[in-house]
């Protein structure tokens, strides 16, 4: 167990190290050279926006952090940064929610996550990664190619079955995503699987033919188990900063979710969007893309992905 922790948090540093360069320097630049005058403010308001926190977003954060600076006599680059990422820490809290109950094994009652997602974000990779991260936990998946809309699809997640030793549930191409789910989830307890996870069609918001399909998968799953699917998880392209946020936005409001996986985390310094996600879509991150390989994937840790973005560059 300690092993395998130590990889997780050695792979969100990795993950975390385009950010952390960005974020770390300039923050003590700004303060260390400006010593918390108009400028020094604007510039840090400046440099949130940048990476992708967002502009009211930013304005707050700054607001905020301006105010208890000023009322505690903050003045070094630590004090300062200590309540920076107070205040981050607190933006990427959700009053009211709490993180889902990880799938376990031995229950008797498959753990179901229908996966959704524009085109093109890593969705399949991501459900991948997943089957593996939840298979180091122990857990017995069966996955569920009910993405018949995109060529290829159907044989990319048998490719990553077999890859993976996880069996994978199918019908041919332009079968009846529902009826594929149905038929993965019974397969499911047939089997004695512990998670189901669901692959669906990218599609945008403007896409009432597709979102209509999503919907009709959760009505049809729900007849097996009236509160499947348990998680509808959000797949994001972390390297589209606020334009994948616009999408995401109509997108989640359209068929609801109760998390995201911000898949190519890696391949940004804006790692800021982690709060614009949870400011403007009101969910929480559940996983991070924190790399190429098929075990980069982690559980995200909003207090660690702060102290991770504030630590000090290795020389």
């Amino acid at each position: 167990m300690f092993s395998r922790l130590l990889g997780r948090r050695e792979r969100v540093q990795q993950g975390l190290k385009k950010s952390r360069e960005s974020w770390y320097s300039r923050v003590v630049n700004i303060v260390q050279r400006s010593r918390l005058d108009e400028e020094a403010w604007e510039e840090l308001e400046e440099m949130l926006i940048s990476a992708d926190v967002g502009v009211s977003a930013a304005a707050q954060l700054i607001e905020n952090t301006r105010l208890k600076a000023s009322a505690r006599g903050a003045r070094d680059v630590e004090d300062v940064m200590d309540i920076l990422k107070g205040e981050i820490l607190e933006a990427l809290t959700l009053p009211g929610t709490g993180v889902p109950t990880e799938p376990s094994t031995g229950e008797g009652r498959p753990h179901v996550i229908l996966t959704v997602g524009v085109n093109g974000v890593g969705k399949t990779t991501s459900i991948a990664k997943l089957a593996h991260y939840y298979g180091e936990q122990g857990c017995k998946t069966l996955l569920s190619a009910s993405d018949t809309f995109r060529a290829g699809a159907i044989d990319q997640l048998r490719t990553w079955g077999d890859r993976l030793g996880v069996d994978v549930i199918a019908h041919g191409p332009g079968g009846d995503p529902a009826a594929i789910a149905y038929d993965a989830l019974e397969a499911a307890r047939a089997r004695g699987a512990d998670v189901v996870l669901v692959d669906t069609a990218g599609r945008l918001h403007t896409q009432l033919n597709l979102m209509e399909e999503m919907k009709k998968i959760a009505r049809v799953l729900s007849r097996l188990d009236q509160e499947a699917p348990h998680e509808t998880l959000l797949v994001l392209d972390a390297t589209t900063g606020q334009n994948g946020l616009a999408q995401a936005r109509s997108f989640t409001e359209a068929v609801g979710c109760t998390g995201v996986i911000l898949a190519k985390l890696d391949g940004t310094a804006r790692g800021g969007v982690v709060v614009a996600i949870v400011r403007e879509l009101g969910v929480p991150v559940r996983y991070i893309g924190t790399g190429e390989g098929i075990d980069d994937l982690a559980p995200f840790d909003a207090r660690e992905f702060v102290e991770e973005l504030f630590s000090p560059v290795p020389e």
